[in-house]
């Protein structure tokens, strides 16, 4: 794909998905800004990735600091027409009756919330130049209950419910809204997992996984109008269809 001449601001590119996702979309010429509350990762990926990338340090669960991580991206790279949202959190791993309330809510502010603010921020630019695509990492945790991960669970249905509404309301004025259920990746989060040996996902072995260049590859054809038969909903990796179209083995 070339995707020369369009910037797309990718959440959580300080390492997994997100950095790898950066990479691929810069390698199809987009320019990328790199959003993550690690400021000195995402510096190290866009001196990485050269004078097509800018690291725009911001905590996506206070909408201010979205809106400005926008308006910087706005300053360094002109547009804004593809929005990834990517951070995701699952820690802490707990049984609802042993759950810090307070370490709950933040996920649920980072994994709901984020997206929302990403949503919000990012619409206004779009729906003023009549296009954009926002494609929000989604999760099977979405579909049904998975032991320890109740913040997990809610918080990534309520995102692809975001994708379905974003479709609703602004699918027909030039808003492509996706999401993409990646799979197990290998990433420090199936470490984490496993490290709480709760249920079935932490006792999968670590080459189950598939690995963060394949959700990223995914990312990059989503953009494309070739998965415009996908609008509104979620296009899922585990699909052998998907992964035969993206050349995936």
């Amino acid at each position: 794909m070339d995707l020369t001449g369009k910037t797309v601001m990718i959440t959580g590119a300080s390492r997994g998905i997100g950095a790898e996702a950066a990479r691929a979309f810069a390698a199809a010429g987009a320019k990328v800004a790199l959003v993550a509350r690690s400021a000195e990762a995402i510096a190290e990926l866009a001196g990485e990735i050269g004078a097509q990338a800018v690291a725009i340090p911001c905590d996506i669960a206070r909408y201010w600091e979205f809106e400005q991580a926008v308006a910087n991206c706005l300053k360094a790279h002109g547009s804004l027409d593809i929005l990834v949202n990517n951070a995701g959190v699952i820690e802490p791993i707990a049984r609802m009756a042993e759950a810090d309330p307070d370490k709950w809510g933040e996920v649920i502010d980072i994994n709901l919330k984020g997206v929302f603010h990403g949503m919000r921020a990012g619409l206004p630019v779009m729906l003023e130049q009549g296009s954009g695509s926002i494609l929000t990492i989604g999760s099977g945790a979405a579909h049904g209950p998975v032991e320890g991960w109740s913040q997990y669970c809610s918080s990534k249905a309520g995102a692809l419910m975001l994708t379905k509404m974003v479709h609703k309301e602004y699918g027909d004025q030039g808003i492509r809204a996706i999401s993409l259920s990646p799979g197990t990746v290998a990433t420090q989060m199936q470490r984490d997992i496993k490290a709480s040996g709760i249920n079935p996902v932490s006792q999968l072995d670590w080459s189950d996984h598939v690995p963060p260049e394949w959700p990223a590859k995914a990312l990059v054809w989503m953009a494309s109008e070739a998965a415009d038969g996908f609008l509104g909903d979620e296009i899922s990796l585990r699909d052998e269809g998907i992964r035969k179209t993206l050349g995936l083995a």
